[in-house]
C-alpha cells in the first residue's frame, strides 16, 4: 500500500507509519525535513487518498515496481535494491554526527544493536573521549609531568 494523506502531517512535519506497516511492529513517526515537506506539498491535489500516484492514478507502492527498475536502468545502476536507500540514509546521518540512539529512533530500529553496524562510519566522536587522556597527562619538552 502506498503512502496516504492521512499519514502525513505537514504542519508538524511528520509522516506516520502504523505498527502493522513496520517490520519491528511499532508505530513510527518520521520527521520530515524542509525538502521532504516541499516534495509532499507538490503532490497536494494529485490524488485524494494517495500521496504518490503513477500516470494511471494508481498508488506507487511496489518497491520492485517497473518505475524503480526503469530508473535504475536509466542510471546504469546494478545490484541495488530499495532497502539500500535506507542504509545510505543511515550512513550519511552517522557520518554527519547524528548519535546512534537518535538514528535508532529516526529509523525505527527496535534495538541499538541493529544500528551498531553504522558506528564505524563515525569514529570522529571518539576524539573527544580520547582527549580525556590529554587532560590527565600533559607533556612538555622535558617529558611527562
Amino acid at each position: 500500500m502506498g503512502l496516504t494523506w492521512n499519514q502525513v502531517d505537514l504542519d508538524r512535519k511528520v509522516c506516520w507509519y502504523h505498527p502493522d506497516e513496520m517490520k519491528a511492529g511499532n508505530a513510527l513517526g518520521v520527521a520530515l525535513n524542509d525538502t521532504a515537506v516541499e516534495v509532499l506539498k507538490r503532490q497536494i491535489g494529485k490524488h485524494k487518498k494517495f500521496v504518490f500516484v503513477n500516470k494511471w492514478n494508481k498508488p506507487i507502492s511496489g518497491i520492485n515496481s517497473r518505475y524503480w527498475k526503469k530508473t535504475l536502468e536509466l542510471a546504469e545502476i546494478e545490484d541495488f535494491i530499495w532497502h539500500d536507500l535506507r542504509h545510505t540514509w543511515a550512513s550519511w546521518l552517522v557520518q554527519r554526527g547524528v548519535p546512534l540512539r537518535v538514528l535508532q529512533e529516526m529509523g525505527g530500529w527496535k534495538t541499538l544493536r541493529m544500528v551498531q553496524r553504522y558506528a564505524h562510519l563515525a569514529p570522529g566522536h571518539l576524539h573527544q573521549h580520547a582527549q580525556v587522556l590529554h587532560e590527565l597527562v600533559t607533556f612538555d619538552t622535558n617529558g611527562a609531568s
